[in-house]
């Protein structure tokens, strides 16, 4: 890929993203679709009801639109490009049809978990069959075992996509975290030559960037479930098709922790009746240690920053 494609690919989802995006805000405001803040949740996040949420649909939309001409251009509207746009849109829809449930509804739950995990593993099923139809090699060497593979591609991309929607609990947490994941594996896809994923991750990282500014604290709109469910679901699609499934524990560390602190702080409590940490996911606990959003996301993304390079730096040498 040349660095005039790269650039015009970044620029093309960044503008996008970045000039629409107060024209979305002022929709949202003009209909009342804010966000409903939970009654569990730290008190302090009351001020932030009402603020206009679904901003993961500007981004998605801008990540699609330039992968798709862009992909024209180049001659990479391929199955893999295919599998990719399809994870986003799919999951992105999934959560569209939770946050519209919630705005309507005016309160904070959408789906029932059994629908919302319903309609996961639905769209990981289709992953999988396109995976399947367009000949990908397995990973793990399991060429033989593609039934197994298959389980673990869905369980891939279900659990991130609700990693990454448990992360996003703070202004601009996630959408700093993503576009250093997505930075990561743009340069492994680089590295193998699979120009259709770094195509996808750059343009990921473009309309993320155009995004940040209205979405860092103090938040003028949340990306809601919609760009949260999405970005999980295709950061595990790009780790499946790049066939380095293992790194996203480590570039993805923050969601790992994230989503570890909530299952032991619902088993801790369920054995002896008290909590583990003082609100979960983590980051809340910070918060009630006194902890700025701002100082939260800082460290948050040091931490995915160092993670992403050394999990990168030890493919390239090692493989």
């Amino acid at each position: 890929m040349s660095i005039l494609v790269a650039g015009l690919t970044l620029v093309s989802a960044f503008l996008i993203t970045f000039l629409l995006m107060p024209s979305l805000i002022r929709y949202f405001r003009s209909k009342k679709e804010g966000q409903q803040i939970r009654e569990e949740g730290p008190t302090w996040h009351e001020v932030k009801a009402g603020t206009p949420t679904m901003g993961g649909l500007l981004f998605v939309v801008a990540a699609l639109l330039t992968c798709l001409w862009v992909g024209a251009w180049q001659g990479l509207l391929n199955g893999t490009l295919g599998a990719l746009l399809f994870t986003l849109v799919a999951y992105a829809l999934i959560g569209m049809w939770d946050d519209s449930i919630k705005i309507f509804n005016h309160q904070n739950e959408g789906f029932k978990p059994w629908q919302k995990f319903l309609a996961q593993v639905i769209g990981a099923m289709i992953f999988v069959v396109i995976y399947q139809h367009e000949g990908f090699q397995m990973g793990f060497g399991l060429s033989d075992w593609g039934w197994l593979y298959a389980l673990f591609s869905i369980f891939w991309m279900v659990g991130f996509s609700n990693a990454v929607n448990l992360t996003d609990g703070l202004d601009g947490l996630v959408t700093g975290l993503a576009t250093i994941s997505f930075a990561a594996y743009l340069i492994l896809a680089l590295v193998q030559g699979q120009a259709e994923v770094a195509l996808f991750c750059l343009a990921m990282i473009g309309a993320l960037l155009g995004f940040f500014p209205f979405n860092h604290k103090p938040a003028k709109i949340f990306m809601g479930d919609m760009g949260s469910l999405s970005l999980g679901a295709s950061l595990a699609a790009v780790a499946l098709l790049l066939h380095h499934e293992w790194s996203l524990l480590i570039i993805g560390i923050v969601y790992v922790l994230e989503t570890l602190s909530v299952i032991l702080q619902v088993t801790y409590f369920r054995r002896t009746g008290k909590r583990l940490f003082k609100m979960t996911p983590i980051h809340h606990t910070f918060e009630m240690m006194g902890w700025s959003e701002w100082k939260i996301d800082g460290v948050f993304w040091l931490v995915g920053l160092i993670a992403s390079a050394l999990s990168v730096a030890t493919i390239l040498f090692f493989g």
